[in-house]
């Protein structure tokens, strides 16, 4: 994990993703946007867990608008980390860097006022295209807007390690999962421990198609049944659900800063929290996963390309 940013901010192990807050997200929701009442309980029951981390972005509707509210009515916000994601440039502000870095800070102050934070904890690229500005954050910490910065990853292992490297990264935020397990798999966790740079690791239940009926999971989806089988299996025969076999997955790792998980009810919310304090996986139930063959395509396993 990244030491000095451990220290600084003392996250916690658990982030909650707030992309719900704001949006109707993720292929297994089926509630639409969770309600500001509902948002507070989810809040109240992660404080009450230790959770002190809270992913948000400019780009998911509502959410640091939501978050920030609930925080500052909780009493909470001077006593939490807030990660949230730069608005992505549009094309014309990519190719310019003067537009670039006005876009760029007229994001970070819209978070800080939707959040009601003078200085955020954490922000990141939402895209990996946009990183090459990354001087232009390092500006933005110099001037005590943004305490670290980093980028926020899609699948591909070698870009995201080479962006880290290049541009200096203090974070990156990685998707993983037991059906993709490109990252894990490519040892940039590892990386990233031996560099000091922190990890957030998401799409633990791959936006719930983990989890889903199988006969609610889109037909362009289904390829991924017979690995989701073989992995229910091995969860069965460990006595656990296949949630609390992938949420146990994920912390096994000792190389992960934070897992990001979201949700959608408070009663979501306590079961991960449920799970997450079970610990990590034993090391036979890990070799079964291991065991599995895996062979999905990327069009099934990347959400981005779900559309």
């Amino acid at each position: 994990m990244n030491i000095s940013l451990w220290k600084d901010l003392r996250l916690s192990r658990l982030t909650l993703g707030t992309v719900q807050f704001g949006l109707p997200y993720g292929v297994a929701n089926r509630g639409g946007q969770t309600s500001y009442s509902d948002v507070v309980k989810i809040l109240r029951v992660c404080l009450d867990g230790g959770v002190n981390c809270f992913d948000t972005a400019a780009d998911y509707g509502t959410s640091e608008e939501v978050l920030g509210r609930a925080l500052r009515e909780l009493n909470a916000l001077d006593r939490c980390n807030v990660v949230t994601k730069i608005s992505a440039l549009d094309d014309e502000a990519s190719r310019d860097p003067l537009l670039a870095r006005q876009s760029i800070e007229s994001s970070v102050r819209n978070s800080q006022r939707r959040l009601g934070l003078d200085t955020l904890p954490i922000v990141l690229f939402h895209r990996e295209s946009d990183a090459p500005y990354m001087e232009v954050l390092d500006s933005l910490v110099t001037r005590g807007w943004i305490g670290h910065v980093g980028i926020s990853c899609g699948n591909d292992s070698g870009s995201a390690r080479r962006l880290a490297e290049q541009e200096r990264a203090a974070v990156l935020q990685l998707p993983s999962n037991l059906l993709d397990r490109r990252h894990r798999d490519s040892g940039i966790f590892q990386w990233a421990a031996s560099h000091q740079v922190a990890v957030f690791q998401r799409s633990v239940y791959l936006q719930g198609l983990l989890l889903m009926d199988e006969v609610e999971i889109p037909q362009r989806l289904k390829e991924v049944l017979p690995v989701r089988r073989q992995l229910a299996r091995i969860a069965e025969d460990a006595g656990m659900p296949l949630a609390e076999l992938a949420l146990r997955h994920a912390i096994t790792d000792p190389d992960v800063t934070s897992l990001v998980v979201g949700v959608e009810c408070e009663q979501q919310m306590i079961d991960n929290l449920r799970l997450f304090h079970r610990g990590p996986l034993p090391t036979d139930v890990l070799s079964a996963i291991d065991d599995v063959e895996n062979n999905l395509p990327d069009e099934v396993i990347t959400p981005s390309m779900w559309e």
